[in-house]
């Protein structure tokens, strides 16, 4: 199987890496054109695209104006990347075996990136799927990158030999694969948690639950999809009354 996840809106670039080994990104030729597309926006023009404070605006204006294909400053993503989903994921306690799992057979979607592998060396950024950034290809990102995402992740598919797509991302970026183009049927982890008397999605945590559940895989080394429909982690168990052959619900119910 090939597992799919979204990158971080934050960022550690302070904590040492674990491992020295690394790979470098495959459509770096694309980031470039999208940076040179970026670097014509002033810090308000960026903040209104991008809806972010001011700050963070100046922070990423100065960031694409740094940004390079030289790789001597960068990082690889999943030791860079620094939200709930990593959180979960905690690459950095991953045994170097179940790191090499993890660049084998996860993959990252990416704004800047299109597809990521997790020792691929990213710079800072920051540029969500969703944005609407025109360019030559059309008024936004899914314009942008077209059919090269579902591309590369059928390449990895086809290189692993993977029978299953287990999407692990969120909407937003899983909205940059072409389903009906993959090569495999796709199956969709869902998590919810017991709330105001009812299961219910809680980003923050099936967010977190995603990398849980990649981390899983990783630590087992799990091949098999099925597999995943044993993960009992945080109190997250598989509901097979409620799921389908395509959406697995997977839930858990703690003292309100």
């Amino acid at each position: 199987m090939l597992i799919v996840l979204s990158p971080a809106k934050s960022l550690d670039l302070d904590t040492p890496p674990t491992t020295k080994l690394h790979s470098t990104p495959a459509f770096l030729d694309r980031s470039s054109a999208l940076i040179e597309v970026l670097r014509h926006y002033s810090p308000a023009e960026l903040g209104s695209l991008m809806h972010i404070s001011d700050a963070l605006a100046v922070l990423n204006v100065g960031r694409y104006a740094s940004w390079s294909v030289d790789t001597k400053e960068a990082r690889q993503a999943i030791m860079a990347f620094n939200g709930d989903v990593y959180a979960g994921f905690d690459a950095r306690s991953l045994k170097p075996g179940q790191l090499d799992y993890a660049q084998r057979s996860v993959r990252i979607l990416s704004g800047l990136y299109g597809v990521l592998r997790p020792l691929d060396l990213i710079h800072p950024h920051r540029l969500e799927m969703g944005t609407k950034l025109a360019t030559g290809a059309g008024k936004d990102l899914y314009a942008f990158w077209g059919e090269t995402v579902t591309g590369a992740l059928n390449a990895a598919i086809a290189d692993k030999e993977a029978r299953v797509l287990v999407n692990l991302a969120s909407e937003e970026y899983f909205k940059s694969v072409k389903p009906k183009l993959l090569t495999v049927p796709v199956i969709t982890p869902v998590f919810e948690d017991w709330k105001g008397g009812k299961y219910k999605i809680i980003s923050f945590y099936a967010k977190r639950a995603r990398g849980l559940m990649a981390r899983y895989a990783a630590v087992k080394g799990i091949v098999d999809a099925d597999k995943l429909k044993g993960f009992k982690v945080d109190g997250y168990a598989f509901d097979k009354k409620d799921s389908d052959e395509r959406t697995w619900i997977f839930r858990r119910k703690v003292e309100e």
